[in-house]
């Protein structure tokens, strides 16, 4: 409770000049004030993700066990994916890349720009927020078809200008026993990722992403993987490997509704991704 009270004292402190360099950039349209607002808001950003690190490593007493992270760059763009378990993942990855990597862009649902401090900050830091609509939707609106696409390439033209690491977890939810048994998943740690997302945010990023950077997030056994579990030092390490795989050049290309062979080949990229970390983290437990 010390390490959220701690953190939400932090957020409180630095997004207020969040918000009054985002509303000058508003005020600001052109192109050299938009970048140079763009940055000054990523060292907002990462300012305050070091200290919230400061904060867990004051109370976690975390013990990092971290691989692969030598010859990243700040100036590459990446596409970024992870296991998913726990809330304290999105905690895990700003910790083991902040100030590593260009900083992590999440895409986001529609409803959580509603979320109070953040919903704006992540708005303001060019977070790309999607509305995704389902089959039922666009059998009675056809007309929306696309539209999803369409919003999140206008956001990703802003990075252009500066590198990015653009953050997607394939499996799109967290992990649990229950989800595990529904989809009668075919790895032992993971559920079944969702090679769609991989295949709209490499579109909607328009070629520009040539490295998937992928981590395995590996937890000890028999601890609590919450939040409050990881900030209130219930786990004594975290293992956190990186891996630095080459994007094709065809999956930035195809489209991945419409084209059974282009969705097939994509599948199997990402299915063996999958699997290859289903072996690592079991030789890791």
């Amino acid at each position: 409770m010390l390490a959220l009270v701690g953190i939400f004292i932090n957020t409180l402190l630095l997004v207020t000049p969040l918000y009054l360099f985002a509303l000058l950039r508003l005020l600001l349209p052109f192109h050299a004030a938009q970048v140079r607002l763009s940055r000054v808001l990523v060292v907002i950003a990462e300012t305050w993700m070091a200290i919230n690190n400061a904060i867990i490593d004051l109370f976690s007493q975390v013990e990092w066990r971290v691989e692969g992270m030598d010859g990243l760059a700040r100036h590459e763009w990446y596409l970024m994916t992870s296991n998913h378990q726990s809330w304290a993942d999105i905690l895990v990855l700003q910790k083991v890349t902040n100030r590593r990597v260009p900083s992590l862009k999440f895409f986001l649902k529609q409803e959580l720009i509603w979320v109070p401090l953040l919903g704006l900050a992540w708005w303001a830091l060019d977070f790309p927020f999607m509305k995704r609509y389902s089959r039922a939707q666009l059998e009675k609106r056809p007309e929306l078809k696309g539209k999803d696409m369409e919003t999140t390439r206008k956001a990703c033209e802003k990075y252009a200008h500066y590198p990015v690491s653009v953050m997607n977890f394939f499996e799109g939810t967290r992990f649990t026993p229950e989800k595990h048994r529904q989809q009668d998943s075919p790895y032992r740690h993971l559920l079944k990722p969702k090679a769609g997302g991989a295949a709209f945010t490499l579109k909607a990023m328009g070629g520009q992403l040539h490295c998937l950077l992928d981590f395995t997030i590996v937890y000890p056994p028999g601890t609590s993987r919450s939040l409050l579990g990881f900030l209130g030092g219930d786990m004594d390490r975290v293992e956190v490997i990186a891996r630095r795989r080459p994007i094709p050049d065809w999956a930035a290309q195809g489209d991945y509704e419409n084209d059974p062979e282009f969705r097939r080949r994509i599948q199997e990229w990402v299915s063996e991704i999958w699997a290859e970390k289903d072996a690592l983290i079991e030789s890791r437990l």
